[in-house]
């Protein structure tokens, strides 16, 4: 799995592996959150260091799951409702733009609307009523990390550790 960032295009940069390799480096710093590993690779970036020879990993990885709220056949069928509609309002939109007639009809995007819900709200009836109430809550899933080692490759490490020492004296003084 390639992480990219959002203006990236998801490509293989080119010098990473192609299969899942650990990381190599020596540590040059190690922080409690991910924002505080990306704020110091950000700053070696902004003092003209090769980031290229940069990794951060994360260490002691966990599966956090927030609980957001509980499931209700009103919430169920209101929620498959509501993507149905966008499904069948993008279908509906696409039936009416390539329709044959002269300009845009409105008829098959009213149509698809409302397949859509229709649709939306059986499969979502279909999916909550065969679960038996064993999973009455919605939640989202994150993977955290314990802490978030900057590594560098040798040839510079040295310099990227005085770097990130500069960068946290000057935050604490």
């Amino acid at each position: 799995m390639i992480v990219t960032g959002p203006l990236s295009s998801g490509r293989q940069a080119p010098g990473l592996p192609r299969l899942p390799t650990p990381p190599t480096g020596w540590p040059i710093g190690s922080y409690g959150t991910y924002e505080e590993a990306q704020r110091a690779v950000d700053y070696l970036a902004d003092n003209d260091f090769t980031v290229q020879d940069v990794t951060i990993v994360g260490v002691d990885l966990m599966l956090v799951e927030r609980v957001i709220g509980r499931l209700s056949w009103g919430r169920v069928l209101g929620t498959g409702a509501l993507s149905g509609a966008w499904f069948g309002l993008f279908v509906g939109l696409l039936l009416g733009m390539f329709n044959s007639s002269q300009g845009m009809s409105y008829a098959p995007v009213l149509v698809g609307l409302i397949a859509g819900v229709l649709f939306g709200v059986v499969f979502a009836a279909l999916s909550y009523a065969s679960s038996r109430g064993r999973r009455d809550f919605s939640s989202a899933s994150q993977l955290v990390a314990g802490r978030y080692d900057v590594l560098c490759q040798p040839r510079n490490a040295e310099k990227g550790r005085d770097l990130l020492a500069k960068l946290a004296m000057g935050r604490s003084g």
